[in-house]
């Protein structure tokens, strides 16, 4: 048994969507998550800057006392986990891309043909399609970037026609010319628009890791006999940047979750800075 929190970690809110998925999974678990809002978005920056504001984020985690770390974003998980796990080699640190490949390599057929939509990083380092058919080689795998679905997400525009003309704008042409049966939302901010994509297009298969990564948590604190049992405690949500979006993005991702929550602003550069 282990009370220690999990800890998680995005650009930004994105990853937040994880965190529904494994309070109905382990309810006993407690979380604290950290969205990096004040620099979001990761998805167009260098992998050297990716790879130090995960360093960063990472280092504030472990001096928090989790037992494990869960990379919620797909950027990152693309570029740095074996880095991270190298620097912190006393803790369990899981990305989010590794369950989904094998989720999407065991599951899905042979004739298949599936897309990945992410950011330019997460698609130029071919990560879901190299993991993917290291599985699985005779799956079809067909990438797109889709680099300003983060900010309207993180600016709230989700509900509404501008967002439909920009999943329209990179989506329409990719799944009628590769024939697509599934996509991979490859960026934790993307279910939050699943329901427009389903609409959209709903001669797909929509696969979210945000859902599969919580049965990789369950795994690894099952071979650690490191599971939750009856703690009372608040979960507590850190932004770099706690902006009126944040906030009204965790009420809406956790407005059926019967879970005490705390908002805290926390100045990464300016602790880093002392």
């Amino acid at each position: 048994m282990d009370n220690r929190p999990i800890g998680f970690f995005d650009s930004g809110l994105g990853g937040l969507t994880c965190i529904p998925y494994l309070m109905r999974e382990l309810p006993e678990e407690k979380i604290i998550y950290f969205g990096d809002t004040a620099r979001t978005p990761y998805g167009s920056k260098a992998t050297r800057t990716i790879r130090n504001f995960s360093m960063e984020i990472t280092d504030f985690l472990v001096k928090s006392d989790v037992k494990m770390i869960v990379i919620a974003c797909n950027t990152v998980s693309a570029t740095c986990v074996d880095d991270l796990q190298e620097r912190f080699p006393d803790i369990p640190i899981i990305g989010i891309i590794e369950p989904t490949a094998r989720y999407v390599a065991t599951y899905r057929g042979v004739k298949d043909k599936v897309g990945v939509i992410g950011t330019k990083v997460t698609i130029a380092s071919h990560a879901y399609k190299n993991k993917i058919q290291k599985y699985n080689n005779r799956i079809q795998i067909a990438e797109a970037p889709c680099p300003a679905f983060v900010p309207l997400i993180e600016e709230g525009i989700i509900d509404n026609e501008i967002m439909d003309l920009t999943i329209r704008y990179y989506m329409d042409s990719f799944v009628r010319e590769n024939n697509l049966d599934a996509v991979v939302l490859g960026c934790t901010h993307y279910p939050l628009i699943k329901k427009n994509i389903e609409r959209l297009y709903p001669q797909l298969d929509i696969i979210n890791p945000s859902d599969i990564v919580a049965g990789r948590i369950r795994e690894v604190l099952d071979d650690r006999d490191g599971f939750a049992s009856g703690s009372d405690f608040t979960n507590v949500f850190y932004a770099s940047d706690l902006s009126e979006n944040f906030i009204n993005m965790i009420d809406n991702i956790f407005k059926d979750e019967e879970k005490k929550v705390k908002f805290l602003n926390f100045d990464l550069e300016r602790e880093i800075s002392r």
